[in-house]
């Protein structure tokens, strides 16, 4: 029994190390192709990315602008002068037939717009050769910051612009563009957030990224791992003026909005209803006598307004637009900004203990005081004999400045650097009315009356200056 039991003993060590020995080796073997799939992992990865680099990048343009700027007055510190300034952005090619979008900021002030393509790139990152084009500004819009280029060319590597709704926090974005004016450069970075309202006085939102972005990448893309575009890079938040990882661009779906609009008009034909909406809190529903706490009541319905028409009233609860729920204004506002006109909105409302839905035809906005009294917008508005910007007062123009005795008349709206209109005696907001006898209806008629001065003949301006009448006379300098 006893050598008996010592020999099953030995059996069972025998047993015992022959297993663990196998488990060694199922580990060993379970451990290596862990490894070399983690290994095999980040070498696609990197394949990928330097794929996605070279399809992309022959779609991203660099911008170089000439044009014009408003400088302080040294003497007064009014920014009313205009000088040249030069500048570089990055801008994306969204059709082979040369349409371009880049930011408005980036030709802002331009006079003339030079874009570089570069169609074949090397794979260190070198550029083989860069076509030089000069583009046209078919639009601009201020609002969204998002401008619209055309060039003479044929079979340009364009991208496509991506559902920028389906973007989520934590996807890998990356950001081309021309950084300090260093082209074909590419940084990789996440979404930090995919609805950032910067200024809550406006319904613009951005994707926030950490992925590098600098100066003179302002109008470059940010895609996604498919290489398609999800946004314009277009500011970043700084202390030291350099990234800090938080930089936002415009989502896509704004864009294509935008691009279509400005491919067709010129300019945006932005909507409007007719509403003022707030949240709803809870002083606000004890005060009232709400039965909700929170939620959408609209504040005004203005008179005579879409809104207004189609039956909308002040102190309507929004329950939901189109079929979805809101609870938030600022969410509200962004959907109606994007809407086009004679889109019908469905408003599902609570009026006292009814609920309705109630159909709202968007109808257009007038037109955007900046865009009309921009001086730098166009080198056409400048006189450089008087050193003035000028623009001719319309109907459109007039009412958005301060009512003037005499109608129509020449609106000046900055003096040149290096002009001669404060030796005239000449201010930014004068309105040239008269030259010697000879009514201001046009800038044409302005130019018109003062190439036939000749040199020491008398001139004679009727102005009107914070609701005075004046003259201004000085002899027609040489």
């Amino acid at each position: 029994m006893r050598r008996s039991a010592h020999v099953s003993f030995l059996v069972l060590i025998f047993f015992a190390l022959a297993q663990m020995s196998c488990l060694a080796q199922v580990n060993a073997q379970s451990e290596k192709p862990a490894s070399a799939s983690v290994r095999h992992g980040l070498l696609a990865l990197d394949e990928d990315l330097q794929a996605l680099a070279e399809r992309v990048g022959p779609s991203v343009v660099t911008i170089e602008v000439t044009g014009l700027t408003t400088v302080q007055d040294p003497t007064t510190r009014q920014t009313n002068y205009i000088a040249k300034e030069q500048g570089v952005g990055s801008g994306i090619i969204v059709d082979p037939s040369g349409y371009i979008l880049t930011n408005a900021h980036v030709v802002e002030h331009a006079t003339s717009v030079s874009v570089f393509v570069y169609r074949h790139r090397n794979k260190d990152g070198s550029i083989e050769d860069a076509e030089r084009f000069s583009a046209k500004i078919l639009g601009r819009d201020a609002m969204t910051d998002i401008a619209l280029l055309k060039v003479e060319a044929t079979a340009l590597p364009a991208l496509k612009l991506a559902d920028s709704s389906l973007v989520h926090v934590g996807q890998l974005a990356l950001a081309f563009g021309s950084p300090l004016g260093l082209q074909n450069t590419m940084t990789l970075g996440v979404i930090s957030s995919t609805q950032r309202q910067l200024n809550s006085a406006t319904p613009v939102v951005y994707l926030q990224t950490d992925a590098a972005i600098n100066p003179g990448n302002s109008g470059g893309p940010l895609v996604d791992i498919n290489g398609q575009v999800i946004g314009m890079n277009t500011m970043i938040a700084s202390q030291s003026g350099g990234s800090e990882g938080v930089g936002f661009s415009i989502p896509s779906n704004m864009i294509r909005f935008v691009y279509e609009q400005l491919v067709k008009h010129g300019h945006v034909r932005r909507g409007a209803l007719g509403i003022v909406a707030r949240d709803i809190t809870p002083t606000l529903a004890a005060g009232l006598g709400l039965s909700q706490q929170s939620g959408i009541i609209l504040e005004d319905v203005v008179p005579n307004s879409s809104a207004d028409h189609s039956g909308l009233h002040s102190g309507d609860i929004v329950l939901a637009l189109d079929g979805k729920a809101f609870q938030d204004p600022r969410a509200l506002s962004v959907l109606l900004f994007q809407k086009k006109i004679g889109d019908i909105i469905a408003f599902k409302v609570q009026r006292g203990k009814d609920t309705q839905t109630i159909n709202v035809p968007v109808t257009e906005r007038e037109g955007d005081p900046e865009s009309i009294l921009d001086p730098t917008q166009s080198a056409g508005n400048i006189v450089p004999k008087l050193g003035i910007v000028g623009i001719q007062i319309t109907d459109s123009v007039a009412q958005l400045i301060p009512p003037t005795r005499i109608p129509g008349g020449i609106l000046v709206t900055a003096l040149t650097a290096g002009g001669n209109a404060s030796l005239f005696g000449l201010q930014a907001g004068d309105v040239l009315h008269m030259l010697n006898r000879t009514p201001l209806d046009t800038l044409d008629t302005l130019r018109r009356g003062l190439a036939a001065l000749k040199p020491g003949d008398p001139v004679v301006f009727s102005i009107e200056r914070q609701g005075q009448l004046n003259y201004i006379a000085f002899d027609n300098p040489e």
